[in-house]
Formats: C-alpha cells, sequence, structure tokens
C-alpha cells in the first residue's frame, strides 16, 4: 500500500508502535510547522500525535528555539494570525512545556556540538529536550538520526512504513 493510501487507523498504529515506550515527546520545528500549515502529505500523519497530546496520553515539550524557527516565514510574509497559532501551540498548548534555554542546556548543547558536529540550533533541541527527561524527538531533521543520548524519530521514517 503506497503511503499516500494509508488508513487513518493504519497511521495511528504506526504511532502506536512508535509510542509504545514514549511519554514524553520533544516537538522540533518541522513536524510542527507541517501540521500548523497544514502540509499536504505530512499533516494527516501527524493528526494522531497531536490527538494524543490533546487527549494527554502524551506531553509535550518545545523550546525557543522552536518558536523562533516556526515564526520565520509568518513574520517574513507578516502573517500575524499564524505567527498566534504558532505562538499558542509551542508556549502556551494543552499538555506543552516550553523550555527556556538555561545554562545547563547550553554546557549540553556544547557536548553535543562537540561530539555529533550538529549545527548549535539542533544541538539546542536535543539539549532541551534530554533536560526535560523527554522520552524521543519528532523531528524531520536527517542530520539528528546519528544521535545515541535519546530516540529520535524522523517524520519522513514514518511516513515511508
Amino acid at each position: 500500500m503506497k503511503a499516500g493510501k494509508r488508513t487513518e487507523n493504519k497511521v495511528t498504529d504506526i504511532w502506536d508502535d512508535i509510542f509504545q515506550e514514549v511519554k514524553r515527546l520533544f516537538l522540533d520545528t518541522a513536524p510542527l510547522i507541517y501540521f500548523v500549515e497544514k502540509h499536504p502529505t505530512s499533516a494527516k500523519y501527524l493528526r494522531p500525535v497531536f490527538d494524543r497530546i490533546d487527549k494527554g496520553k502524551l506531553s509535550a515539550f518545545t523550546s525557543p528555539i522552536t518558536l523562533a524557527e516556526c515564526l520565520v516565514h509568518p513574520c517574513r510574509l507578516n502573517l500575524a494570525e499564524l505567527q498566534k497559532d504558532f505562538s499558542d501551540l509551542i508556549v502556551n498548548g494543552k499538555n506543552t512545556v516550553f523550555i527556556p534555554i538555561e545554562q545547563n542546556i547550553a554546557q549540553k548543547a556544547a557536548e553535543l556540538r562537540a561530539s555529533y558536529n550538529l549545527s548549535l540550533a539542533d544541538s539546542l533541541q536535543i539539549a532541551a529536550a534530554l533536560s526535560a527527561d523527554c522520552d524521543a524527538i519528532l523531528t524531520n531533521d536527517m542530520d539528528m538520526k546519528e544521535i545515541k543520548d535519546i530516540e529520535i524519530v524522523i517524520l519522513a521514517d514514518v511516513i515511508k512504513k
């Protein structure tokens, strides 16, 4: 069955398998953009994730990096409503914790960057997730695939299943 032809139940089953051990999920930028902006392919794969968060079955965590990256496009185009949608979801979303970037996160980010040769933004995201005791990070960033410190769930890999 092709990825685009999957039923909603099949997509939910895929997430059920992935989230068996995950209760605390860090949301990286791309999945949030795809969901909020209703990406034609990815949004339907993300609906079950955000349903879990809304129902309290999954706690979500984000950071100022997520917020800043999500706001770039709406700021460029002066889309105030889209800026508000992102801010509401990332900073004040139901069952969502906004993690400030503090000294301990900066220190861990430096260590991750030194070990994995990641970008500063990716290092800060991973460090924030680790500081919040997240079980996994949901991203579409292939550069994070090599991380061993935390489970990395790549959206593109989920869509291929």
